[in-house]
């Protein structure tokens, strides 16, 4: 999609008073239809809306300083001020347990490749297309995987990550559900979880549908209500769809390039990309099931064929004229993932301007934002609040 008109929206406008804490959560109910409540009307009043805004999500915990998805990077996150972690990127396993893994493929972010015992394992698949090779985890079964121990995934951007591969197991989503409550118990205040169903229509045509498993687990820890603190997403909104029909958390559709297919939509032969789904039209449809949306920042300030920013499009009040929150993804700290004029130098593990950029953005409108530094969101909050 290319640069559309701006929003309108006066630089200040998108300064709003901190909400304070408030027990996130939103009510699901049946797939809208025509002639009915939105899914945003159903939710309204939901503590979702009270979030602070703009939201500080810890994407896979404080994945700049710790390696992803581990309890050492979603307590950092905590430590660090996120008012939601990213806990986690939900994949199975062989016998059905629901893991926090990136990618179902482990090569990247586990020490599977030094355990000769599972070397037989490496095999090549087509996920969602693409062919991947390396060790996927719906071939091991939990106990297996409880034997690896996490790595960083990007050492070249992060070398002062490596420091601490090794220390952590990989955690599972029913970990996760009890760690929630232990540090809601240890804080003081409520923690909120943002999990993710990953590559949902990959899984379901292996035997391991994913949303089934996410909500017989929220519903037995009692965290399937409007009230829970677990913000459901996925980039298949076919997977938030069926997650609408089961569980009553918040749910959010997530948006990769303009020019890209979600890939239920592939294997189901429907032709619309992502530039139709931010339409006011997609946007329409989308809000008949989910309550939010998580776009690229792209789809929000479109880049140059430089690297540079150019005009805001209308997304976030075309979103918000729809009923839906947005919260786009991902802020980094490092060079390489900064818009060009924000970086400061070429080293790939270097700094930029992480504040230069976390300005521009907020100043769209947008309700919140995954970053793997929750602690410069935080201050660039602060900064943007005036406070």
């Amino acid at each position: 999609m290319g640069a559309r008109k701006s929003n309108g929206q006066e630089p200040g406008t998108a300064r709003r008073t901190l909400l304070g804490a408030a027990v996130l959560g939103a009510g699901g109910a049946a797939l809208g239809l025509p002639g009915t409540a939105s899914a945003d009307e159903r939710h309204r009043g939901g503590g979702y809306r009270s979030l602070p805004r703009p939201a500080v999500i810890g994407h896979r915990g404080a994945s700049g300083y710790r390696p992803e998805h581990t309890f050492g990077s979603y307590e950092l996150a905590l430590d660090l001020g996120a008012d939601v972690v990213e806990a986690g990127d939900l994949v199975p396993t062989k016998d059905g347990h629901l893991v926090c893994r990136h990618e179902p493929e482990i090569g990247g972010t586990t020490d599977v490749a030094a355990h000769p015992e599972f070397a037989g394992r490496r095999t090549t698949k087509t996920l969602d297309g693409v062919p991947t090779t390396g060790w996927f985890t719906e071939d091991f079964t939990l106990a297996e995987l409880k034997t690896l121990r996490a790595v960083e995934r990007i050492p070249a951007n992060r070398p002062h990550n490596t420091l601490y591969d090794g220390r952590w197991e990989i955690p599972t989503f029913e970990e996760v559900l009890h760690w929630q409550d232990e540090q809601t118990r240890k804080r003081g205040k409520q923690v909120w979880i943002y999990p993710e169903t990953k590559h949902p229509t990959y899984f379901r045509a292996l035997g391991l549908g994913l949303e089934e498993r996410v909500a017989r687990l929220l519903r037995k820890y009692g965290k399937d209500r409007k009230d829970s603190p677990v913000i459901l997403q996925s980039f298949e909104p076919s997977s938030i769809q069926r997650l609408d029909k089961l569980v009553g958390n918040p749910l959010v559709v997530l948006l990769s390039a303009a020019n890209t297919r979600p890939w239920d939509f592939v294997t189901a032969g429907d032709p619309r990309t992502v530039a139709d789904l931010v339409t006011p039209e997609g946007l329409k449809w989308i809000a008949s099931y989910a309550q939010g949306i998580g776009p690229t920042l792209d789809l929000v300030i479109p880049k140059d064929a430089d690297g540079n920013l150019t005009t805001a499009t209308t997304l976030v009040a075309d979103a918000h004229r729809a009923g839906l929150i947005l919260h786009p993804y991902t802020m980094r700290n490092e060079n390489p993932f900064l818009p060009t004029a924000f970086r400061k130098g070429t080293a790939v593990d270097a700094y930029g301007d992480p504040f230069g950029a976390f300005k521009v953005y907020f100043e769209t409108g947008i309700d919140g934002v995954f970053s793997d530094n929750a602690d410069t969101a935080v201050l660039a909050r602060a900064d943007f609040l005036g406070r």
